[in-house]
């Protein structure tokens, strides 16, 4: 008999949310890299799990919008529990096209946001600073996302670093009190490669910031050209591979979710060779082996 054993699988199993990198016979657990459902668009959230584990992701990042499937529980277990991939981050519904997703109340939306990745298992809620016009909600940002924290005991709500909007040749910050959180301060952050290349910022020099704080890394590159990008990591100018291989010594005990752009792929194919380059490139700089290596 031939005993055959999934050593990807078993070693993200030993792998729990906010402890430090376990090891299995001296091979030190994998950061978990996930497919953010962003990253397949225009296809639709299933098609997320679908590919995740096909190409051997270690879970979905749910991005929360107007594909009912991204917003129901229930369904996203079923996705969960037929594909065999877990979800580990679930990204409030923050973007200008989902202000009505569940609520027009951004407090309603980031309590529902913490219900379904409390529901789901997943550790992680990526959160946006507010947009300008969401004054009640800036005003009390800060203290509003404590207390939501506080009722999610076994939650991250990181915020992530946005970037400021050129058009006609000028410059706006569409976020309050800014773009940056680490000015700011929060207790955790989300690190986007992308929008660090659309603010001109140095993703090393954001990380440093972030300090302790850094509970989550989106995935994705740009060339700096002051639009969010989000390229496959290695086609842009980010250090994308130094930060991932960074991330050991930061003691970052979070998840990495690749958030890449595949809107111009011409066929399911091409999407996927996108998202296997972006996993391999993961892999590769994280210092771990794929699942096909193992």
């Amino acid at each position: 008999m031939i005993l055959r054993v999934d050593l990807g699988a078993l070693r993200l199993l030993v792998t729990m949310p906010g402890t430090m990198p376990a090891t299995l016979d001296g091979v030190t657990s994998r950061v978990p890299v996930l497919l953010s459902s962003s990253s397949v668009f225009p296809e639709r959230t299933a098609a997320a799990f679908q590919m995740a584990a096909a190409l051997g992701y270690d879970g979905v990042e749910v991005m929360v919008w107007t594909d009912a499937v991204s917003q129901d529980a229930g369904a996203l277990r079923g996705l969960s529990e037929h594909y065999g991939v877990p979800v580990l981050s679930v990204h409030s519904p923050c973007l200008l096209v989902t202000q009505r997703v569940w609520s027009p109340d951004p407090w309603e939306r980031l309590r529902r946001s913490g219900d379904l990745a409390a529901t789901l298992g997943a550790p992680t809620v990526v959160v946006h600073p507010p947009f300008t016009w969401q004054r009640d909600y800036a005003r009390n940002f800060a203290d509003g996302l404590d207390k939501i924290a506080g009722e999610f005991p076994d939650l991250r709500f990181p915020v992530e670093n946005m970037y400021p909007v050129r058009m006609a040749g000028r410059q706006f910050v569409p976020y309050v009190p800014g773009w940056d959180p680490t000015e700011t301060g929060y207790p955790s952050y989300t690190l986007d490669l992308s929008h660090c290349a659309a603010s001109h910022t140095d993703s090393m020099e954001m990380a440093d910031r972030m300090g302790a704080g850094l509970a989550h890394v989106h995935l994705g590159d740009g060339t700096g050209e002051g639009r969010d990008e989000h390229l496959v990591p290695g086609r842009g100018n980010q250090p994308c591979g130094e930060l991932l291989s960074s991330l050991a010594g930061r003691g970052f005990t979070g998840s990495v979710a690749v958030e890449v752009t595949t809107r111009g792929a011409k066929s399911r194919a091409v999407r996927e060779a996108d998202l296997r380059e972006a996993l391999e490139f993961a892999r590769q700089h994280l210092n771990t082996p794929s699942p096909a290596a193992a």
